[in-house]
């Protein structure tokens, strides 16, 4: 039995629906398996401790502002400054010496490793975020002041992955396109798993009379918004001439401002998060991922493949998934593919029965004895 400490600035028990909550739910479910597991996070609620949770609370605006500014001036990536609290990170190094392991969630959890632990490191970050980041600055117009914080954020992350890299025994990342860019020297230290989903349920039906398309995601990412008013502006008028009732469904957390701008296209219904996504796939043509920012391994195309719904997706995020998905190379052909998906019975289920497929490997029965692996080795 080995004592470890799970560490993530997210509560693995919130009650937000978001991929890095489930993820960090899923892992912790396995680390607590045959070891003594503490958990240490950062929530919204008034710090506590109880059965080995250690929670400390979120700091306020002012705070995280200061923290930001503090994280800016030491060249520090600025989202660490947004998820430092510094009696968490008191407590932990307090605390390090009396675990055989620590597993850091994410890459902004890698602010709190102790300087003298000499214990076994691991972190799973998941996808290369200078990558994302730097494409983000790519893609916003030189107006938009966030366009050049990216650009500085993709440096400052940059550092810090190249200090992951050295400084943890293991890395887990979900993509291995992305593992491929990694110098080879440390390529030991690299371990891949892929992303898991809880059930493959098999909902998809084709049917003439099908009219919509789902987009699901956390809107108030930015790769996710800016697909999204993309698709409103470029795509649906054009779609709109061959299909005249057409919908865009777009399911998960999204700010008041988008929501409202949005709604105003009688053709665009917005859900906000959802937990269950079953009654979304009947009447769905297709799911969509049309991001023109995208690192690593996509959960919302998972998530579509495990209701075998057929899913159309830009180049770049089609990149981990061969031949199970339909990709694009224009608006037009974006058009003439989602309208290939609605009239094309054969096609359709053809994308579908290789996305029941290819989801198969990527059920969380199979990828949790990788993260045992990973612990116990």
């Amino acid at each position: 039995m080995k004592k470890i400490l799970f560490i993530s600035t997210r509560s693995p028990f919130s009650k937000k629906y978001s991929g890095d909550v489930i993820g960090s739910r899923k892992i912790v479910s396995i680390l607590k398996k045959k070891n003594k597991l503490d958990i240490v996070s950062l929530d919204h609620k008034d710090d506590f401790s109880q059965d080995n949770i250690f929670i400390f609370k979120t700091p306020n605006l002012l705070l995280k502002i200061i923290n930001v500014i503090k994280s800016l001036f030491f060249l520090r990536p600025l989202q660490f400054g947004f998820f430092y609290s510094a009696k968490m990170k008191q407590f932990i190094h307090d605390k390090a010496s009396d675990y055989d392991l620590i597993f850091f969630y994410h890459i902004r959890s890698s602010q709190y490793l102790p300087k003298n632990y000499y214990g076994k490191k691991i972190i799973e970050m998941g996808d290369l975020y200078s990558n994302n980041y730097n494409q983000t600055f790519h893609n916003l117009n030189i107006f938009n002041p966030l366009k050049y914080i990216y650009f500085l954020e993709s440096l400052l992350i940059k550092n810090i992955e190249k200090e992951i890299f050295s400084d943890f025994d293991k890395i887990i990342l979900f993509s291995k396109n992305e593992i491929k860019e990694i110098n080879q020297s440390i390529k030991g230290k690299i371990i891949h798993i892929n992303i898991s989903i809880d059930k493959i349920k098999k909902k998809y039906l084709f049917a003439k009379n099908n009219k919509r398309i789902l987009f699901i995601g956390n809107l108030k990412y930015l790769p996710n918004i800016l697909a999204v008013k993309s698709f409103v502006k470029n795509v649906l008028p054009k779609l709109k001439k061959s299909l005249i009732d057409i919908r865009l469904d777009v399911v998960g957390e999204i700010n008041s401002f988008d929501k409202y701008f949005l709604s105003l296209n009688k053709n665009i219904t917005c859900w906000g998060q959802q937990k269950n996504l079953d009654k979304f796939i009947k009447g769905t043509i297709c799911g969509l991922a049309n991001l023109d920012i995208a690192t690593g391994m996509q959960g919302k195309i998972l998530s579509y493949m495990s209701y075998g719904l057929p899913v159309i997706c830009s180049k770049k995020t089609s990149y981990n998934f061969d031949k199970n998905v339909i990709s694009y190379n224009n608006v037009d052909d974006l058009v003439i593919k989602i309208n290939k998906f609605k009239n094309d019975k054969k096609l359709s289920n053809q994308i579908s029965k290789k996305s029941l497929r290819f989801i198969k490997k990527f059920t969380w029965q199979k990828i949790q004895k990788e993260y045992l692996k990973v612990i116990k080795n």
